[in-house]
C-alpha cells in the first residue's frame, strides 16, 4: 500500500482529534451501544477530524459577540448553500423551496407523520439506514420493503418488484437514500429516472434522503432527485440534506427539507405549525454557512483520506481475507462487508467483538438479509483503519472460525 500523499498526510496531521473523554457518541458510548469500554470504535458516522478552520473561526467570531438571543437566518445562508450546490453539483435550488430541521432523522419522522396515517405502508429499499425503518415503526405505520438486489454489477434497484407492489398495495410514500447507506451507490441519473417514472405514475411522494450527497468517493457523480424529477415527479417530492455528514457538524443540529413544488410545500408549512414551531439553530447555520462558503478544500482532504483508507481495506481483504467482500464504494465514506465466507450469521456480532475487538454497525441492522455485513467507518485516522483491518484480516484468516 502506498503511502499517503505528502498533503493529505499533513491534513490528517494537523486535524486529527482524539476524541476520547470529549462525551463522543463514537468513543465515550460504546458502554450504552455495547456494552464495553475496550473496543476499537469503527461504527457511527461522523468523523475525527476537526471541522474546516473557517468553521472554527466563524463559531468563535460569533460566541464572542456574547449574546444568543432569538435569531433569524440571514439570506447570506441561503446564498452559500445555493451556490454550493450549484457549483459542487449543478443542482438549482430556490431559497423559497427551503425549510429547515435540527437533522434529517427527526425530520424522517415529520415526514412520515405529514405523508402518511398509522397503519399505512411505507415504502423504502433494504438494506438502508435503520433510522429509516425506526421512523415507520415508531409511528405506526408499516414498513414494505422492495429490496436491492445484489448483482455481478453490484447492489441494483429491482424495478419489476417495485412495479409489482406499488401496483398492487395503496403506497403514499416512500424514502429513498441517495447515495445510499450503507451500499455506497451513488444511483445514475438513468436509474433515477427510471424511479421517478414508477413512482410519479403510483402517485407516490418521495422524500429523498440525500445527506451524503457530498460524499462522492468513485463512480458516477453525484445525481440529485432535484436534477430529474420533473412534472408530477416533482409535485410529489421532497429532499432533505443538511452540512452535518459533510463537515463533521451534527451536534449543531441543522437541517435542510427542501420542496420544489408550491403547493406541496404549503402543505407541509400546514401540517408542521400544528406538530411544532421550527426554530433556527443559530450556531449551526453560522457553521453551516461558513462550511457552505470555505470548507470545499477541506472536503476534498477528507475525500483524499476515505479514498486511501478504502484502498486499505481491498488490499487488506484480498491478500488475508479474499472470500470477504466489499460493496463497491460509490459514495458516504462507509464501507459495507461481507463476511459471511468466514463466519455464521450467529456468530458475527462474538466474532466481531469478542474476537477482533470492533464496535461496527452490523448488516443485519439494515436488513435481516445482510446478516453476515458489517459496516466500517473510513472517515477516519489511518492508522485506526488499518489496525482495524489487522484485526479483521488476522482472525478471518484462521480456518476454526
Amino acid at each position: 500500500m502506498e503511502e499517503l500523499p505528502a498533503d493529505v498526510a499533513a491534513f490528517v496531521e494537523t486535524h486529527l482529534v482524539d476524541r476520547r473523554n470529549s462525551n463522543a457518541v463514537k468513543w465515550d458510548g460504546l458502554a450504552g451501544e455495547f456494552g464495553r469500554t475496550d473496543l476499537l470504535p469503527m461504527w457511527i458516522a461522523d468523523t475525527e477530524f476537526k471541522a474546516p478552520q473557517a468553521v472554527i473561526d466563524a463559531l468563535t467570531a460569533r460566541i464572542q459577540e456574547g449574546t444568543f438571543g432569538y435569531s433569524i437566518r440571514p439570506q447570506s445562508y441561503y446564498d452559500a448553500f445555493v451556490d454550493w450546490e450549484k457549483t459542487r453539483h449543478g443542482v438549482t435550488v430556490q431559497p423559497e423551496w427551503m425549510r429547515f430541521g435540527v437533522g434529517v432523522v427527526k425530520s424522517l419522522y415529520a415526514m412520515v407523520n405529514w405523508l402518511t396515517e398509522p397503519g399505512d405502508p411505507v415504502l423504502i429499499m433494504q438494506p438502508v439506514y435503520y433510522p429509516f425503518m425506526n421512523a415507520i415503526k415508531d409511528l405506526g405505520r408499516k414498513v414494505v420493503s422492495v429490496d436491492l438486489q445484489l448483482t455481478a454489477e453490484g447492489w441494483r434497484k429491482d424495478f419489476d418488484q417495485l412495479e409489482k407492489t406499488l401496483a398492487t398495495q395503496n403506497i403514499k410514500a416512500m424514502i429513498f437514500c441517495s447515495p445510499h447507506n450503507p451500499v455506497g451507490r451513488v444511483w445514475t441519473r438513468e436509474e433515477l429516472e427510471r424511479l421517478f417514472a414508477i413512482t410519479s405514475h403510483h402517485d407516490v411522494t418521495v422524500v429523498s434522503d440525500e445527506i451524503h450527497g457530498d460524499l462522492e468517493v468513485s463512480g458516477p457523480k453525484f445525481t440529485s432527485a432535484l436534477q430529474v424529477a420533473e412534472g408530477p415527479a416533482r409535485s410529489r417530492l421532497v429532499v432533505l440534506n443538511a452540512p452535518s455528514k459533510t463537515f463533521n457538524l451534527a451536534a449543531l443540529l441543522n437541517s435542510h427539507i427542501i420542496i420544489p413544488d408550491e403547493k406541496l410545500r404549503t402543505a407541509y408549512d400546514d401540517f408542521i405549525k400544528q406538530l411544532h414551531p421550527v426554530d433556527t439553530s443559530l450556531l449551526g447555520q453560522v457553521a453551516g454557512e461558513a462550511a457552505y462558503r470555505h470548507g470545499g478544500a477541506w472536503l476534498d482532504k477528507v475525500l483524499q483520506v476515505v479514498r486511501y483508507n478504502y484502498q486499505q481495506l481491498l488490499t487488506g481483504l484480498k491478500q488475508s481475507a479474499p472470500k470477504a467482500t466489499v460493496a463497491d464504494l460509490q459514495g458516504t465514506y462507509l464501507a459495507y462487508v461481507d463476511i459471511g465466507a468466514y463466519v455464521a450469521p450467529a456468530k458475527i456480532k462474538s466474532f466481531v467483538e469478542d474476537v477482533c475487538g470492533l464496535a461496527v454497525d452490523y448488516g443485519a441492522w439494515f436488513s435481516p438479509k445482510t446478516a453476515t455485513y458489517i459496516r466500517l467507518n473510513l472517515a477516519t485516522d489511518p492508522k485506526l483503519v488499518a489496525e482495524a483491518i489487522q484485526r479483521l484480516t488476522e482472525h478471518l484468516a484462521q480456518p476454526q472460525l
